[in-house]
């Protein structure tokens, strides 16, 4: 039986996968022969088949690397085992990336395969000069050293960055495809990239399970496959809402439902729900069941496993079909105004004080993110207050409305307007780095995750773990002093917007989101250090802290008017060429930006201060108290002693 489950699983998933995305070819016309240029059939039906192979091979990866990090024990068989199945997969990742690189290429340059100067020279220059050779030279790269790492790194921490490079493999598929060239081509890749990353930690995942099933003891499987669970509901989740994003880019309205594209995508819908059914019947009946079943009877749950699989294959090869099938609406970016040439996107009509409200443009990735903060927030209150610990409704309103603000910079008009505007751009930085995190830090969210997160009772990490370990690491050693917070959160503007990070994070949507998350936390590192209730492994005291506030204050002040009086444009290929026919001049609007940066910049920076010195004036309050029932307690002895002192230096000669 054992055995048995180990080849049926596998095969039933790559059978169902294969023949899943033949019949959706025929059904989307993926493989059809082009009327000009034909590859052959060999690249028609072999590239969507490699890349089939690619994506079940990289999910069993990144999902094996996921449940190292957070579901398994490191001091038991079961975390060496996943360890060789991620390596073996991994390996498998890099050759079926090899192949769609090489299928690619002959796709797009209908040259036969052959061992000459000629044909190496011009498979060298695809893979170095041209953006899809460039991708598919990095996914071949990242799975191979995730291969060697696999072998060689046995620590747990380590072992993180790992599956962090291995998720990084998915980024260059993210950047292709539908994705490459689309109007919404922020919300493509955004949705896209989620899709592929938690597609691959839930399959993954699963296929681990059955890798790993003659290392799991009877009592160990239920615990296992509680923590599998949650991570597969966090993925369902995501999976349902960026396959939905993505969908209604490529689709549109409900008339497109009926076109070849329409329904595959239909049948991928039907299959996540499919899936969704299967993990509310895992959660709510297997796992429980399991915990008193006998092991004879956990044969019935290795089968309801493989139909899970089967399940998993139609949607991954509905998926493979689905990237070779036309969409219905155009996906190319049509050229017609400066604005659409250089961002990919319309331009917005002129910014007025009600379009602040009215103009949205949402991001699916910070739309989840938002909502899952906001859900897990809520459920540590309430779990707190069940088993009955107080939590402040001051914190939580401070970190409910630091959330709302965070959804409003990323998805409202600021979001649709800082490409156009370099003021939109600086004012979405100072809320980012600024009032967020003086929202934040009062809200104590690590403080609440450590209180209502349960402590694992064996060598695995859990989220409260590995928070545990961030706070007591090195680095956040050396990032709670206040003097380099400081120097990391200012020195970052001048790094960042005289540097090329500054046209990365502007012209290129992953630079864009690198740019949010790094002012949210080189912003929440600040304020943490100056007046967070977080712990940290350093406390700098009060009068430290106020003066480099004050400095920083200052810093940020001289940067503010450097922007204000300076001649040159930023970025003057990007905000100069716009074209836009209303609003003021780029120059004009960079020195708005510029004043923006000093006085809405400086209005947190004063809150801090003030801050700053009423919790000095409270702790030397609290001091104080203490010293005053020390001294009831012992009769005022330390005054008592020093009275004594003086008297006897008084009585020398």
């Amino acid at each position: 039986m054992p055995r048995l489950v180990n080849i049926a699983a596998p095969a039933i998933l790559l059978v169902v996968a294969f023949v899943s995305l033949f019949v959706g070819l025929a059904i989307g016309g993926g493989a059809q022969a082009e009327l000009l240029a034909d590859p052959g059939a060999i690249v028609r039906y072999g590239l969507p088949a490699a890349q089939l192979l690619f994506n079940i091979s990289a999910a069993a990866t990144i999902g094996s690397l996921a449940m190292v990090c957070f579901g398994l024990d490191a001091k038991r068989p079961e975390f060496s085992r996943a360890l060789d199945f991620a390596s073996a997969t991994a390996m498998v990742w890099t050759v079926s990336s090899l192949f769609t690189g090489l299928l690619t290429f002959e796709s797009v340059y209908l040259q036969p395969i052959a061992f000459d100067d000629r044909f190496g020279q011009l498979l060298g220059s695809y893979l170095i000069s041209q953006p899809i050779g460039q991708a598919a030279l990095v996914s071949t790269i990242i799975p191979a050293v995730v291969t060697i790492l696999c072998f060689a790194v046995r620590s747990q921490t380590t072992l993180f960055f790992v599956t962090v490079l291995s998720v990084a493999g998915l980024i260059p598929m993210a950047l292709q495809g539908h994705a490459a060239g689309s109007a919404g081509h922020d919300m493509a890749v955004s949705s896209l990239g989620l899709h592929l990353v938690f597609v691959a930690i839930w399959l993954g995942g699963l296929l681990l399970l059955v890798a790993i099933r003659k290392q799991l003891e009877p009592d160990r499987l239920p615990v296992v496959l509680g923590r599998f669970s949650t991570l597969a509901i966090f993925c369902f989740v995501v999976v349902a809402a960026s396959g939905i994003a993505n969908a209604q880019l490529r689709v549109g309205d409900w008339s497109r439902l009926l076109t070849p594209y329409g329904i595959l995508v239909i049948l991928k819908v039907v299959a996540i729900l499919g899936l969704g059914l299967f993990g509310a019947v895992q959660r709510q009946f297997l796992i429980r069941k399991l915990a008193v079943a006998s092991q004879a009877k956990h044969r019935y749950f290795w089968w309801f496993v493989i139909a899970e699989l089967a399940v998993m294959g139609f949607a991954s090869g509905i998926a493979a079909a689905l990237a070779r099938t036309r969409t219905p609406i155009p996906q190319e970016v049509l050229t017609t105004t400066p604005a659409y040439i250089l961002t990919g996107e319309p331009l917005p009509p002129e910014l007025t004080p009600i379009r602040y409200l009215t103009e949205w443009k949402f991001d699916i990735l910070w739309i989840l993110i938002v909502a899952f903060l906001a859900f897990f927030y809520l459920a540590g209150v309430r779990r707190l207050r069940k088993r009955g610990d107080h939590w402040s409704i001051f914190k939580t309103a401070s970190f409910m409305i630091a959330l709302l603000v965070l959804f409003y910079v990323t998805n409202g008009a600021v979001n649709a307007y800082e490409k156009y505007l370099f003021s939109v751009h600086m004012l979405a930085h100072m809320t980012l780095g600024m009032i967020i995190p003086v929202l934040i830090a009062p809200g104590a969210p690590i403080t609440l995750a450590l209180r209502a997160i349960n402590k694992r009772d064996d060598d695995s990490r859990g989220v409260r773990e590995w928070i545990m370990l961030a706070v007591h690491s090195r680095v956040a050693k050396v990032l709670s002093r206040p003097v380099v917070a400081a120097i990391f959160f200012a020195g970052s503007l001048w790094v960042f917007y005289y540097s090329p990070l500054f046209r990365w994070a502007t012209e290129d949507h992953i630079g864009h989101t690198f740019m949010i998350f790094h002012f949210l936390i080189s912003g929440y590192l600040f304020v943490q250090t100056l007046v967070g209730t977080d712990p940290l492994p350093y406390r700098a005291p009060y009068p430290m802290r106020l003066v480099i506030l004050l400095a920083t204050l200052a810093f940020h002040a001289f940067f503010g008017v450097t922007l204000m009086t300076g001649t040159g444009l930023l970025l003057a290929d990007w905000y100069g060429a716009m074209g836009r026919p209303w609003g003021v001049d780029a120059i004009t609007d960079q020195r708005a930006g510029g004043g923006i940066a000093w006085s809405i910049g400086e209005i947190p920076t004063l809150a801090l201060a003030i801050f700053v010195l009423i919790m000095w004036s409270k702790s030397d309050a609290r001091l104080a108290k203490r010293l005053d029932r020390k001294a009831a307690r012992d009769g005022d002895a330390d005054l008592a002693e020093y009275n004594s002192m003086l008297a006897r230096l008084e009585r020398r000669p």
